[in-house]
């Protein structure tokens, strides 16, 4: 008897779970692969969804509390979006007035001219840069990652946050509570006593891991006295300088940027540090600055997460592989895209458009490996090209359009971080800068093996069914 209540109240739960999906507005291929989970999967599938299925975009969890300052800024953005083409010149910009206005739209960022934009290749550079900027700052320093690991980086860390407070200069600190759990307790603890303000986004306990663990925080940003930003891939931690004994060295990308940007970077660290403390503070004015111009290139600044009202990096990835004329050269770590981005793809290359893809050759993870690898043969029928990265493990988050415009950031090409995570990146609508981005793409191609499809079909059948397997799993990766 009590078998069988148990059985009825199971079936139950199961069908409330099938309905709230159909519900939900999730993509049906998502829809499916849950389906699968509950169905399949007992008792473990319902733990799994609501560790990781649910709709987080539908059902609010973080709304940023509008002050005076908000409620004008949105205003001037409102009225700007109708204007656009009226304050830029650039044929760049010009030329891509519609993702202009997507972005100023779904991320509520205008683009700003008068920018300087250096682009940091690997740990070693990206770090240099990033130091020197921490050891100059005079008022505060804001940092935020996804990876923070104990090792020489975070040391070194360490030891310039700690004299810069003691310099009167305010340190602020958030790291990923899923991205950086190996980062231990004593290290947390010595910062906070030196007078370092650090907090974990959403980091793990009981409730959390049932709650939250799905939806992390992926962005990298630093910002010093509002003057200077850093954005990209590179994370705190020591592979990224001395490589990985399994994957080598890592490549990876990294923004340095002075100017007005730099005043939006800062609003997306401010949002996170009020959703982590509840303390809008630094929304306040003494922490943005009135930039003179330091360049003469305009960026757009896009960010997205499971709170916000549309999917922005989705979005802007699909309207820049749409836009694209002559090529589009995309370098990432990750390519579980969904299948209006792998439509995308196929048009633009259908139409002509050189469409190439960069990823590494080596995974950290085996069904991540194979689910990348599920794409392939859809996308070389279309005339794709895809490269697979020899040299270490690629990281990069880029893309290179047309030599007008260059995206580069947090985000990478996965359902992850259209939908789960939180994700920044820098837009640069600049010819010159473009033309560099096209050079290194193209140098890292000759570190490449270029994945051919009459070859890519004789693959063994055991490397085809561990792809079809893998690619069931994709939506809910």
């Amino acid at each position: 008897m009590i078998a069988t209540l148990l059985y009825v109240l199971y079936t139950l739960v199961i069908a409330a779970l099938i309905i709230n999906l159909l519900l939900s507005g999730v993509r049906p291929t998502k829809t499916l692969a849950w389906i699968m989970v509950l169905i399949f999967i007992p008792i473990v599938g319902i733990i799994l969804y609501f560790s990781l299925g649910r709709n987080r975009r539908k059902n609010k969890f973080f709304k940023l509390r509008r002050t005076r300052q908000i409620e004008q800024y949105l205003r001037t953005v409102k009225k700007y979006y109708t204007e656009v083409d009226q304050h830029h010149e650039e044929p760049e910009v010009l030329e891509n007035i519609d993702l202009v206005r997507l972005i100023i739209k779904n991320s509520s960022f205008l683009p700003s001219k008068g920018n300087q934009v250096q682009i940091l290749q690997d740990g070693e550079q990206t770090f240099r840069a990033i130091f020197e900027a921490l050891e100059q700052a005079q008022n505060f320093i804001h940092i935020q990652y996804y990876i923070f690991e104990n090792g020489e980086l975070a040391d070194k860390f360490a030891e310039v946050c700690k004299k810069k407070v003691r310099e009167n200069v305010e340190v602020r600190m958030i790291y990923d509570g899923v991205g950086s759990r190996h980062l231990s307790n004593s290290y947390i603890q010595d910062l906070a006593r030196n007078g370092i303000e650090i907090h974990g986004f959403m980091p793990l306990h009981i409730w959390a891991t049932t709650k939250w663990i799905n939806y992390r925080n992926h962005r990298k940003i630093v910002v010093v006295d509002g003057k200077i930003g850093f954005v990209g891939g590179v994370n705190v931690a020591d592979k990224y300088i001395k490589g990985d004994p399994v994957l080598g060295k890592w490549h990876d990308h990294h923004l340095c940027l002075v100017g007005p940007a730099v005043d939006n970077l800062h609003t997306v660290f401010a949002i996170d540090w009020n959703f982590v403390t509840g303390s809008g503070a630094l929304l306040a004015a003494p922490y943005f600055n009135n930039h003179s111009t330091a360049g003469d290139m305009t960026v757009q600044i896009v960010f997205s997460g499971p709170d916000s009202d549309f999917a922005a990096v989705r979005q802007q990835y699909f309207k820049m592989i749409n836009d694209a004329k002559k090529y589009i050269y995309l370098s990432n770590s990750y390519l579980i895209p969904g299948q209006s981005i792998i439509e995308a793809l196929q048009t633009a290359a259908l139409s002509g458009c050189d469409v190439r893809i960069m990823l590494p050759d080596k995974s950290d993870s085996s069904i991540v490996r194979w689910s990348i690898r599920s794409y392939f043969e859809v996308l070389l029928e279309a005339g794709v090209r895809i490269y697979l990265f020899q040299d270490g493990f690629l990281h990069n988050k880029t893309i290179v359009s047309d030599d007008e415009i260059v995206s580069v950031g947090t985000a990478n090409l996965d359902i992850r971080s259209f939908e789960q995570n939180f994700e920044v990146n820098a837009l640069i609508y600049d010819r010159s800068f473009a033309i560099k981005m096209r050079e290194f793409f193209l140098e890292d191609c000759r570190k490449c093996v270029e994945v051919e499809l009459d070859q890519y079909r004789m693959r063994p059948i055991d490397d085809r069914l561990k792809e079809g397997l893998a690619k069931i799993w994709s939506p809910i990766l």
